[in-house]
């Protein structure tokens, strides 16, 4: 069976939405879904003030674990176009997975989440493209397949390297993941673990 890691860090909840979301679609081909979160670096007493939501039902994860899984789709939020420093972190931390090539032939993916409609999905979606490219991984993104990203009658998220969604309405409140989006991460969930199926359906036996 495919073994499918949906590793995440969302500071108010719109990745752990989505991520939610990205697991629902991969279970549907079958896969066997993990859902985890990197640890936090900011102080508890700045989180807490700050409105941070972190969901203990989640657990943290591991860096030893990354090898046990065929696929992982990474989500965070942007910061100032690039990952957020939480997830680059525990990815800087894969030195020794890339040391012994645990990695290669596994397929990566990536969604994300923005306050602002131009405020970095895509540049935040490719750079942490480059990390899943030097451990050796398979990238995959969301194909023009998933049709919701074709769609000009609402402001959504959504681009062919990943899934994404707004967290801000525009006035400076909390705008959530719409329907078009989460359909969208359901979808890539799907996409990424059909292909991590093939793959690990044409290895030989016994290989890694």
């Amino acid at each position: 069976m495919t073994r499918v890691l949906v590793l995440y860090y969302s500071s108010y909840g719109h990745i752990e939405k989505m991520a939610a979301a990205i697991a629902e679609g991969a279970r549907e081909t079958g896969a066997t879904v993990a859902l985890r979160r990197v640890p936090e670096l900011v102080p508890p007493e700045v989180a807490a003030q700050s409105g941070y939501k972190q969901d203990p039902e989640v657990a943290v994860a591991k860096v030893s674990e990354l090898a046990d899984y065929d696929a992982i789709i990474i989500g965070t939020p942007t910061r100032f176009g690039n990952m957020a420093s939480q997830m680059k972190n525990f990815l800087d931390q894969t030195g020794g997975l890339w040391f012994e090539d645990r990695l290669v032939g596994k397929v990566g993916s990536v969604f994300t989440s923005t306050g602002s409609q131009h405020g970095g999905q895509e540049t935040t979606i490719q750079s942490t493209h480059t990390v899943l490219l030097h451990l050796g991984m398979i990238v995959v993104g969301l194909p023009y397949s998933f049709k919701g990203q074709l769609r000009m009658d609402e402001i959504t998220g959504g681009s062919p390297y990943g899934a994404s969604t707004l967290a801000d309405d525009g006035n400076g409140g909390d705008r959530q993941p719409s329907a078009n989006e989460l359909d969208g991460a359901r979808f890539q969930g799907r996409h990424v673990a059909g292909i991590a199926a093939a793959l690990v359906a044409g290895r030989p036996a016994g290989a890694a």
